[in-house]
């Protein structure tokens, strides 16, 4: 897998915490040269002392919910390494409500950062991946397949992310460029602390045990050897693959599944 990276230049949104962060050691293990944004310069910093300060990391400063952000980052990710071969679109945020309850401005947020960011990041980067018949890659969820209760904008967004994934690669199945998405589990990530409430706030708790969630780190080792290979998805996770067979088979019965398993996690707004 080292030679697959080896000398590649691969972009990262949304990599200073959580699966992000741990895409960025993974790639720069594998030899490759990383560019990652963030919307907190002091947090990018921190990730690149605490990685060593390696030669080939690459950090920038940029809202992926701002089209010219994007545009910003990309263009100086050319003028860095010159080229680009792996989008990762990453950045993304989370939510824990009812739909009934929520300010309409929550799902807006969760739109313009999960699915403008990826559609924002891929344009511009574009023409780069194309040159190097690279690969894109979304990472979205297993919310992408299932909607999820108390997660509204989090499923139309992932969902959305999803379709315009599938559709770029369709598109592009004869010009060289790879297209994948990749639907993680329950990943321990910083992803639950900083879901939306009502209110657009940050709910600053998460309603699951961390420790006995898939680990950052293994997220993404298998998303670099899912890359490598050129795959079309990615869904990790049992629990992940059986929610997805499940609510093609029989999605009825899972309604009542899925409804019952988060009206059980702490203080669920289902209670």
């Amino acid at each position: 897998m080292k030679t697959f990276f080896q000398n590649k230049t691969v972009v990262i949104t949304g990599g200073s915490s959580g699966i992000g962060k741990a895409l960025v050691a993974e790639m720069l293990q594998q030899n490759a040269n990383v560019a990652v944004c963030g919307r907190k310069l002091p947090a990018l910093e921190a990730l690149r002392n605490e990685l060593g300060n390696p030669k080939g990391l690459f950090i920038f400063t940029a809202d992926v919910s701002k089209e010219d952000d994007c545009k910003a980052f990309i263009e100086a990710v050319n003028a860095q390494f010159g080229r680009i071969d792996v989008l990762i679109n990453n950045a993304g945020i989370s939510m824990r409500a009812l739909f009934r309850d929520l300010d309409l401005s929550v799902l807006k947020s969760l739109m313009d950062i999960n699915f403008w960011g990826t559609v924002y990041c891929t344009k511009y980067a574009f023409p780069a991946i194309l040159a190097s018949k690279g690969t894109i890659v979304g990472v979205s969820s297993i919310a992408g397949y299932r909607g999820l209760p108390g997660r509204t904008g989090y499923s139309a967004s992932k969902f959305a992310m999803q379709g315009f994934l599938e559709a770029l690669r369709t598109e592009n199945l004869h010009t060289g460029v790879n297209v994948m998405w990749v639907c993680p589990g329950f990943t321990s990530s910083n992803i639950r602390n900083t879901a939306l409430n009502p209110q657009g706030q940050a709910q600053s708790e998460t309603p699951l045990n961390e420790d006995k969630l898939m680990s950052a780190e293994a997220v993404a080792t298998a998303v670099a050897k899912a890359i490598a290979k050129r795959k079309r998805t990615l869904v990790l996770t049992g629990q992940g693959k059986l929610t997805v067979f499940l609510s093609r088979v029989i999605p009825g019965i899972l309604d009542k599944l899925v409804y019952n398993h988060f009206k059980k996690e702490p203080n669920s707004p289902l209670q």
